[in-house]
């Protein structure tokens, strides 16, 4: 399968083995969730956390996988909300294994099936849609630690 690439506004962390890609509108807490999320690795809510990348992710799909690295001129860079842009620890590429969506006009209490499923370009991973105004990391943390019941 030949690689496809593109270049979009959002962040990556790596939690675990999968990164998870974070899309949403400008304002929206992609950063802060990021950062949220690297904070929780540190204090063991999740085994591992590092951050891919903030504000622009370049994505390859490879071999049936969506590949993410930080766009380069921003390696290791994140806006953290009050204190401006800071330098942390970074990995230079990631699998995707969940797409989270910020302020989703498609968030629901009991989400359809189908909305739990992302697509980009021609691949499908799992996706998390997340209301404006909701507390992002309570639900990213509950996907990936609790499997769904199977109804």
């Amino acid at each position: 399968m030949a690689a496809t690439a593109s270049t979009i506004h959002a962040s990556a962390v790596l939690v675990g083995p999968k990164a998870i890609l974070i899309r949403g509108p400008s304002g929206s807490g992609k950063s802060t969730l990021a950062w949220k999320l690297v904070k929780a690795g540190e204090q063991g809510l999740v085994p591992f956390a590092r951050l891919v990348a903030d504000d622009r992710v370049h994505l390859e799909s490879r071999s049936g996988r969506l590949l993410v690295l930080p766009a380069p001129t921003l390696a290791g860079l994140i806006e953290i909300h009050g204190l401006g842009i800071r330098r942390i620890e970074f990995e230079p590429i990631a699998v995707v294994g969940l797409i989270v969506d910020l302020a989703a006009g498609d968030a629901v209490r009991s989400p359809e099936v189908e909305a739990g499923i992302g697509t980009v370009g021609d691949l499908t991973l799992p996706r998390l849609p997340v209301a404006p105004g909701f507390a992002a990391l309570a639900l990213v943390l509950a996907a990936v630690h609790l499997p769904p019941a199977g109804n």
